[in-house]
């Protein structure tokens, strides 16, 4: 059974920061490009940052300079680093597993950026 169970989230000040975590079982993440998604109430789900099976990473705009996306394939997990967080950055965030014949989906974990 895959599960992706992302960790992390909670509450911070505006210009703080949290780390994201992706744990993977049942799939080797190193097969896999990965990327954190996330969704605001009343708004569609959209891709934040993106790392692919060789490492190469690609951000939206709104986080460019301040979140930095890592895997380290040894422990299978990736990681979502979120620095200078604004009050925008407040969403539900989602860790996506993706291949040519899979794509797979975490629950999702929190962030709240509120003074």
């Amino acid at each position: 059974q895959v599960q992706l169970v992302e960790s992390g989230g909670g509450l911070v000040q505006p210009g703080g920061s949290l780390s994201l975590s992706c744990a993977a079982s049942g799939i080797m993440l190193s097969m896999y490009a990965m990327g954190w998604y996330r969704q605001a109430p009343g708004k569609q789900r959209e891709l934040v940052a993106g790392i692919s099976s060789g490492g190469s990473t690609n951000y939206v705009n709104s986080v460019k300079g301040r979140f930095t996306i890592s895997r380290d394939n040894a422990k299978n997990t990736v990681y979502l680093q979120m620095n200078s967080l604004k009050f925008e950055d407040t969403a539900v965030y989602y860790c996506n597993a993706r291949s040519y014949q899979y794509d797979y989906w975490g629950r999702g974990t929190q962030v709240t950026v509120s003074s």
